[in-house]
């Protein structure tokens, strides 16, 4: 019999692969004007402010447990105060393009910690698809890896470096636990409610003198887009496909975020999309592709 098509999956798959690839973006214009912390502790306290209406609606807002509360503070710590956090400090002082590309080891890190803990089997077929996905991003970019040795932007790669460390170790540790859930959306609110604490701290310690009547309504309507979907639909389409799909499927998928950043600057800033980009973009569906395609049960 042949397997039934999972839409919901599907959509998620989209989700995490689209809505994403809008986010580098949207983090540039929000830090413009509005301190990166800030920005970070913003959009996660308005996103829980969504998931608790969503909760309470619901009726499902409820206490569970101690260990389970800390499980969600792990997962908050390392995906979203860590990795989130610094990839929008780094953006305050690299290019975009280039936090994309070192954004881009993340599937090959999750790949190989996957291996390494047992959650997959090591395969050519994985090794090879995240490869080929990685050097169709590292082919946009290759004009601009020469950014990787200024002195100039050493503290924002290094930034970048603790961010890619903590997506993949939260994402590899979301996936050994992801069937002691059974509510996404309240793991997701205890999430954000903990990194918006921890991220408000620190932006009132790294942040200087801040003057908020100097934020443009522009980042701030930036910051509320992160939110409601960086946050909310980004997050949990993510956590969903977890549940059905191996690590390393759903984090190659980030992939495509880099065209969909491209795609962007084409129609909005009227960048020209040229045939290197082209070629690029082949790579990377290949390199999904490749990581994803199982033969079809009959």
């Amino acid at each position: 019999m042949t397997a039934k098509t999972d839409f919901k999956l599907i959509f998620a798959l989209i989700g995490v692969a689209v809505v994403w690839g809008t986010t580098y973006l949207g983090i540039r214009v929000a830090v413009e004007t509005i301190p990166a912390w800030f920005v970070a502790a913003i959009r996660q306290g308005f996103a829980s402010l969504i998931l608790m209406g969503i909760l309470l609606s619901k009726n499902e807002l409820k206490w569970k447990s101690w260990p389970y509360l800390r499980r969600q503070l792990l997962v908050s710590v390392l995906m979203i105060v860590v990795a989130n956090g610094m990839t929008t400090v780094a953006e305050e002082t690299i290019p975009s393009g280039l936090t994309s590309l070192i954004n881009a080891l993340s599937p090959l890190v999750v790949f190989l910690g996957s291996v390494l803990f047992g959650l997959q089997r090591p395969s050519l077929k994985g090794f090879a698809g995240v490869i080929i996905g990685f050097l169709g991003v590292a082919f946009i970019f290759r004009a601009g890896l020469g950014d990787l040795l200024d002195p100039n932007y050493k503290t924002g790669i290094m930034f970048l470096c603790f961010a890619v460390t903590g997506w993949a170790s939260g994402t590899i540790y979301t996936k050994k636990y992801t069937l002691k859930t059974d509510n996404i959306f309240l793991d997701l609110f205890y999430q954000f409610v903990f990194s918006a604490i921890i991220q408000l701290g620190l932006a009132f310690v790294f942040s200087g003198d801040t003057h908020i009547a100097t934020w443009s309504l522009k980042s701030l309507m930036a910051v509320g887009y992160l939110a409601i979907f960086g946050s909310v639909v980004g997050y949990f389409c993510y956590h969903y496909a977890l549940k059905k799909v191996t690590a390393t499927e759903v984090s190659v998928l980030s992939y495509f975020n880099t065209v969909i950043a491209l795609f962007l600057g084409w129609l909005i800033l009227d960048e020209i999309v040229t045939f290197d980009i082209i070629i690029a973009t082949i790579l990377i569906i290949l390199g999904v592709f490749i990581t994803n395609y199982k033969k079809q049960k009959i």
